[in-house]
């Protein structure tokens, strides 16, 4: 038994005969031939003049297979670590500023903005709490529930999700298993032999393709890109879902105001009607003119036109309606209420500009995209440096099915590769600058989205503001017309005024409720709108605040 150094320069024993028997006999069928009167003749060639040297290296091969499997396993384990700790050449993220003013817009009227660290914001309210009226809470609950949109936007979230875990996995090795088995015929003349033979070749291996070391970030550059993607559409959702609950109340409420406008218009249309009746009647007997009788005509065909445009205000409020809910409305709904000007909340905590930056989903969807972006440069600067990728494998291998698992039959390679582009025609750095230009573009729209939520919130909270003013104008009409319509109807009954006054004042009056009415539900309608600018419709159930902690 000799001994000999290995390639760690280990002394190692050799076996005698240990991997040799079997390749002899290989050697030995590969040196026959046939003679040409057909009658099997071998003759023994010589071998080439390499052979020595390979059964050499096999032979070691095969002694010292597990120290170099040990050796390439070493390899690629320090090789995964140094790419898992490698660096990333995103730029460091920092928050845009926002171009907004630090406190809302003063209102007359409108009341101080809280500024206790402990009140309730309205993002925080649960819209359960928010909207008072069983019906309405129902049809909310129906909507989350069947609406294709919010549907549509929660699938994004789990399509955005999956993604994001297999750029994830890009990180991490692929490891196949793979078995396969070849038989080939080899002609006369091929490879130096003096005959045809037929050659197998069976394998069953265990192998890493392709892995590519993520020295310079890029892989992880992609990853983090594919997160804040996840992250923006998960935001996405929630402006979806708060949309939603706004846009279920205000079809809820404007089905509410045409049901009452339609019902003015009909006591309106019945009034017209027999106004037009009676002096029809008075016309025949010569009291009245044609022109009193083309009066009465006008109140009572507009009197039809507004019922029927009432009619298809109320379709169309309900159509609309179920579109939102999805589906058809159940018949079990709690019946509708009359008109309550407590349906929902009034004094709703407007909170600073600050805590809406914070609270806002469409606004934390524009920053997570603008991360997105900013990982997106990491992504295109690993771009010009060298992409190293690795290959290996090992298993077993034979020319036999029977020595596939046979001692000495382990087999194994392993080829990394580097690929450095050199000349790309400026590739590369365009593609950079449009990813630069790119995340500046979502810096504006992540501004912009501060600024037109701010403007919103503003809007709403001066809507808020002037709309009780509007209110109680209305109310003090109604009751001056009221009473200046029943003075009038007094004064015709005894033939102080004309038919003509009492039809003004009957009109005057009627105007003023319909007026009245569209007050009342647009003082609904703008404190639906603030709760939704302020982010309030994804809580179902109030959150309540933190208590500070006392130092």
């Amino acid at each position: 038994m000799s001994k000999f150094l290995s390639p760690f320069n280990q002394p190692s024993e050799l076996p005698p005969g240990l991997g040799v028997r079997r390749q002899a006999k290989r050697d030995a069928a590969f040196r026959t031939h046939r003679t040409d009167s057909g009658q099997h003749r071998f003759k023994t060639m010589p071998p080439p003049p390499h052979s020595k040297t390979l059964a050499r290296f096999r032979q070691r091969l095969s002694v010292h297979g597990s120290g170099a499997r040990d050796f390439l396993v070493n390899c690629l384990i320090a090789m995964l670590a140094l790419a898992l700790a490698g660096c990333t050449l995103a730029p460091k993220y920092h928050q845009p500023t926002a171009a907004i003013s630090p406190t809302w817009p003063k209102v007359p009227g409108y009341p101080k903005t809280p500024t206790n660290a402990t009140a309730i914001l309205a993002s925080d309210i649960g819209w359960r709490d928010f909207f008072r009226d069983s019906r309405l809470q129902q049809l909310i609950e129906l909507a989350l529930t069947n609406n294709l949109d919010l549907r549509m936007a929660m699938l994004n979230v789990e399509q955005t999700r999956a993604l994001y875990r297999v750029q994830r996995n890009e990180l991490i090795p692929t490891v196949d298993i793979n078995a396969n088995g070849a038989r080939q015929r080899i002609p006369f003349g091929f490879g130096g032999q003096g005959q045809g033979f037929t050659y197998s070749q069976y394998n069953v291996n265990l192998g890493v393709a392709s892995y590519e070391l993520d020295l310079f970030g890029q892989v992880r550059s992609l990853k983090r890109q594919a997160l804040e993607t996840y992250f923006a559409t998960e935001e996405a959702q929630k402006s979806a879902q708060i949309e939603l609950v706004a846009q279920v109340a205000g079809a809820y409420l404007t089905e509410r105001e045409a049901t009452e406008q339609l019902a003015v218009a009909q006591q309106s249309l019945e009034a017209a009607r027999q106004t037009y009746d009676l002096t029809q009647r008075s016309y025949e007997a010569g009291v009245l003119s044609q022109l009193d009788l083309n009066n009465a005509d006008t109140q009572l065909q507009t009197a039809r036109t507004a019922v029927a445009s009432y009619e298809q205000q109320l379709a169309q409020a309900e159509d609309n309606l179920v579109l939102l809910v999805g589906r058809p409305l159940p018949d079990d709904l709690p019946a509708p209420r009359p008109f309550n000007p407590d349906i929902c909340l009034s004094d709703i905590p407007a909170g600073l500009p600050s805590d809406l930056i914070a609270r806002r989903p469409d606004i934390l969807e524009a920053e997570h995209q603008l991360k997105a972006a900013n990982a997106n440069i990491g992504a295109a600067r690993a771009a010009f440096f060298p992409t190293i990728t690795l290959t290996g494998q090992g298993g077993t291998e034979s020319t036999t099915l029977q020595g596939l698992f046979a001692p000495g039959s382990q087999a194994w390679n392993f080829s990394p590769q580097i690929v450095w582009p050199i000349f790309a025609a400026g590739t590369a750095w365009n593609e950079l600058q449009a990813v630069k230009a790119a995340e500046r573009i979502e810096v504006a729209t992540y501004q912009k989205a501060i600024q037109t939520a701010f403007r919103e919130v503003a809007d709403d909270l001066a809507a808020r503001a002037t709309v009780q003013t509007q209110l109680a104008a209305n109310q003090a009409l109604v009751k001056a017309d009221q009473q200046n319509y029943e003075l009038t109807q007094a004064g015709f009954d005894h033939g102080v005024d004309s038919l003509l006054t009492l039809l003004a004042a009957e009109q005057n009056l009627n105007s003023a409720r319909q007026n009245l009415i569209q007050s009342q539900y647009s003082r609904l309608f703008s404190l639906i709108n603030l709760y939704q600018a302020l982010g309030g419709g994804w809580n179902e159930h109030t959150v309540q605040p933190r208590p500070e902690k006392s130092h």
